[in-house]
């Protein structure tokens, strides 16, 4: 069977190797794996989450709303560095947030 399009979910923890937030060698695997099936004509859509930079909500005091914003920055921080290693690899990555930071990423509008 072959796939035209696949869509990959990275937990931001599986960027992490425990001791840091973001480890650059488990990007890099990752992403030559991606890269391998571009390379093959498939189209890929990554989503990666946040989850090794915030862990949710962590403090008692905090508003949620707040906290909640802090985790998706952490998730455009994480694709940030996988953006930067696929194109460092030659393969063409957009990245897209649903908050507006138009510098850094694409807006996304369901």
């Amino acid at each position: 069977m072959s796939y035209k399009r696949v869509v990959l979910k990275i937990s931001g923890e599986a960027l992490s190797n425990g001791k840091d937030n973001i480890d650059f060698a488990i990007v890099k695997g990752v992403a030559q794996q991606v890269a391998e099936l571009v390379r093959m004509g498939i189209e890929v859509c990554v989503i990666i989450g946040g989850g090794n930079i915030w862990r949710g909500r962590q403090g008692k005091e905090m508003n949620r709303v707040t906290a909640d914003h802090m985790g998706m920055l952490a998730t455009v921080i994480n694709s940030l560095a996988f953006q930067d290693t696929l194109e460092a690899m030659g393969i063409p990555a957009r990245l897209q947030t649903a908050i507006e930071m138009r510098q850094i990423a694409e807006p996304f509008i369901r």
